[in-house]
């Protein structure tokens, strides 16, 4: 994905040879420019490399948690469609009327 927006590789930027013209740059200079570059390229991929670890896990978690989400709906929807409409009223007299049966009539 990235690959293809990236020009260089750490490699790349190491292996550059620049000509030397009398008047150019100290070629020291240029060595430790460049390797402070190949350094940050390498820290970039080691970057991209751990978010797309990151990402996949995080996809893995989503694709899961959408999973529970279906089987709750589905658990939700067959409880109450074995339980119709019960009100706490309805819950309330059932609940009495097994206390009479218990514990008699009083």
């Amino acid at each position: 994905m990235y690959n293809e927006r990236i020009l260089l590789t750490p490699k790349d930027i190491l292996e550059k040879e620049f000509k030397i013209d009398t008047r150019g740059y100290r070629p020291q200079e240029v060595d430790k420019y460049l390797d402070t570059i190949i350094s940050d390229y390498e820290e970039m991929f080691s970057i991209i490399r751990e978010l797309k670890g990151d990402k996949k896990a995080l996809t893995e978690d989503n694709m899961r948690l959408k999973q529970e989400i279906r089987n709750l709906r589905s658990k939700i929807d067959l409880l109450s469609e074995s339980t119709g409409d019960t009100t706490s009223a309805d819950v309330l007299r059932r609940i009495s009327n097994l206390e009479k049966i218990i514990y008699g009539n009083k």
